[in-house]
């Protein structure tokens, strides 16, 4: 495996290894034809190429957020049901389109995305356990099943949180 850093200055460093990790690696590195070091660096050149590659979470500036959370609470808590809750956030200038597995939150008519209805506190599986249906249209089916489920839980409780049932 070829490096992407340049060689221009090495340091050497000292790594302390299990004696089966340093065995298994050693195995390794002879199998690829290597040094030990040089299976190190290539794995370490590969998992720092994989972190720069990975896309960054789409998370809304929380300054953004904040704000839009405050302003849409009442309509995403008190509507009755997907349509009452579209006209609600219409007369404010927003609207609720899928995004993914979830809803993201997009300007109206504009349509700009502003955020994940999550980051308003209110998750997609939250407001379909609340509101009784999936949004309409809304590709990921098999999520409305387990959502749905007589077994799901209770809508008053949140996406993360726990539910501790202890042994009588």
């Amino acid at each position: 495996m070829c490096c992407e850093f340049p060689r221009m200055t090495e340091d050497r460093v000292t790594i302390v290894l299990p004696a089966e990790m340093r065995r298994a690696a050693t195995v390794l590195a002879r199998e690829r034809d290597i040094t030990l070091g040089q299976l190190v660096r290539d794995v370490l050149a590969a998992e720092i190429g994989r972190r720069h590659r990975a896309r960054p979470p789409v998370r809304a500036d929380e300054r953004l957020v904040a704000p839009l959370r405050a302003r849409l609470a009442g309509d995403l808590a008190h509507a009755v049901d997907w349509q009452d809750l579209q006209r609600r956030l219409a007369a404010k200038g927003y609207a609720l389109r899928e995004a993914g597995g979830g809803l993201a939150l997009h300007e109206w008519p504009g349509g700009r995305r502003l955020c994940k209805a999550s980051e308003l506190g209110f998750s997609y599986s939250r407001l379909m356990r609340r509101l009784g249906r999936p949004f309409p249209g809304h590709a990921h089916v098999g999520l409305a099943g387990r959502v749905l489920a007589p077994h799901a839980p209770d809508p008053g409780i949140g996406d993360d949180d726990v539910i501790l049932i202890e042994p009588d």
